[in-house]
């Protein structure tokens, strides 16, 4: 397992190869002072060389915090930060169009997805798109089918269901709508063609609401403090919601603080049909996801790495090393973005856990797209600690592994395949398990035959026994 002090010494060598100039500079100022050359020109030399030299561990260390996401005590969220409770998830992503005047905003439920292209720029450096948080070159193209309910959008309306078949290009940051099920659409009739035949009623069109679709997906939560002050959580509310969302759409819009629409803060007429939902009809939570989800699913299509028990350092693991939980609390997008996935502002909730102090850290972090297709099921995240205890590593295929990217696969030392539950309880504790004991598994596919793992087989197959999973065993041949 290469760490965080490897990636930065590769990296300051090639910054040292790169970066010659600084110090060619300084030897030439030092030869010309030396022989007594014009003392401007001297000067100037060797402030050439000052700065190129200084940039060489400063450019290594950048790449070095692009290239491996480390959190440190720097990364640490300043208190006078919105304060998020343990459930938040709050994503800042781009807004959508305004979309036609007389378009109506219902909901979409998507029956199937396909993965059409994706056919970004680069496929290894950082990209940036100055002053575009949402350009189309880092946006998947997705197939996708969906049962439109475009039923009292407008003015009490009845426009009855339908079906439509689009290919659309979805935001990094707004794929788990998709895998969950629930889009949030406008809905518009297409004029006429004169070519169309007589008594043909319009077509319609449909253009999606990427982040009203998060929320009505419940990736993003949502809370509402009513005009008395009472809390009340509004999250996979999806009747509730929607309704919401015609509110603010009719009004041009409603800021939200944080996951929070707070109506003391609206105008009286917003404020009062905002509350006048409340007292609507009784409504359970809609699933986390829409029956289907495997017509959904596009994990397995889009960039990022797979799902693995991991690897571990020998030293990094006898020397008190250890991995421990943390949440992702809030995602905001940037400008910047790689082949697998956007570097997000983030704010990732550590601890406390197993004598890990409690620490809200900010940090801009790479996180690739398999990940963000399942942001509605789970916002963990898997950070390799130090031995010191002062420093936390993103180990994304551990975290991949864990949200259920990759399907974790046990064989038993008499041949059995075990396939463990998509995000099983048993995969925590097992990845401590083999981290405690230094031994590295570099895939999803945990054999207990080889000899290596002689020493953990009987811990790893009672662990596994406390869920059940070895009842649907497959013998190998």
């Amino acid at each position: 397992m290469r760490g965080y002090g490897g990636v930065l010494v590769g990296n300051l060598l090639l910054a040292l190869v790169s970066g010659l100039a600084g110090p060619a500079f300084l030897v030439v100022a030092y030869i010309a002072w030396a022989e007594g050359a014009d003392p401007v020109w001297v000067l100037s030399a060797a402030a050439l060389g000052l700065v190129g030299t200084v940039m060489i561990p400063v450019s290594a260390v950048k790449a070095a915090r692009k290239r491996f996401p480390r959190i440190a005590s720097g990364d640490r969220a300043s208190e006078r930060g919105e304060a998020y409770g343990p459930e938040s998830f709050v994503v800042w992503s781009p807004r959508s169009g305004p979309g036609p005047l007389d378009a109506r905003l219902v909901r979409a439920d998507v029956l199937e997805a396909s993965f059409v292209r994706y056919d970004p720029d680069t496929e290894a450096k950082y990209t940036t798109y100055v002053g575009d948080h949402d350009p189309s070159e880092v946006k998947p193209t997705i197939g996708l089918r969906l049962r439109v309910y475009d039923n009292g959008g407008h003015d009490g309306a009845e426009f009855g269901v339908f079906e439509i078949t689009e290919e659309v290009r979805v935001p990094p940051l707004c794929l788990s709508a998709v895998t969950a099920g629930r889009l949030a659409v406008l809905v518009a009739d297409a004029p006429l063609a004169a070519t169309d035949p007589p008594g043909r009623g319009p077509a319609p069109q449909i253009s999606v609401l990427w982040p009203r679709s998060l929320l009505l997906a419940g990736t993003r939560t949502c809370r509402v403090i009513g005009l008395d002050g009472e809390l009340t959580d509004v999250t996979r509310r999806s009747r509730r919601q929607l309704e919401q969302m015609r509110v603010s759409w009719s009004v041009g819009g409603v800021d939200m603080d944080g996951d929070v629409v707070d109506l003391r803060r609206l105008g009286p007429e917003t404020a009062a049909r905002y509350a006048a939902l409340a007292h609507g009809p009784g409504e359970e939570r809609a699933p986390v996801t829409e029956p289907g989800e495997e017509d959904r699913r596009l994990v397995e299509f889009l960039p990022g790495p797979g799902g693995a028990f991991g690897s571990v350092g020998r030293r990094w693991s006898r020397r008190g090393g250890r991995l421990v939980r943390a949440r992702f609390l809030k995602m905001c997008g940037t400008t910047t973005f790689q082949a697998h996935g956007p570097c997000l502002d983030t704010l990732i909730r550590v601890g406390p856990a197993d004598g890990v102090p409690a620490l809200d850290a900010e940090r801009r972090v790479t996180v690739p797209m398999n990940y963000l297709a399942l942001l509605h099921h789970t916002r963990d995240v898997v950070l390799r600690v130090s031995p010191n205890g002062r420093s936390y590593d993103v180990d994304w295929p551990r975290t991949n592994l864990l949200a259920g990217v990759t399907p974790a696969k046990v064989v038993t030392p008499d041949g059995r395949e075990l396939t463990l539950p998509v995000r099983s309880e048993a995969l925590w504790p097992l990845m401590n398990l083999l981290a405690g004991r230094a031994v590295s598994v570099h895939g999803a596919v945990l054999d207990l035959r080889r000899p290596r793992m002689r020493g953990v087989a009987d811990a790893v197959m009672e662990l596994v026994r406390a869920t059940g999973a070895d009842v649907d065993a497959t013998r190998l041949p």
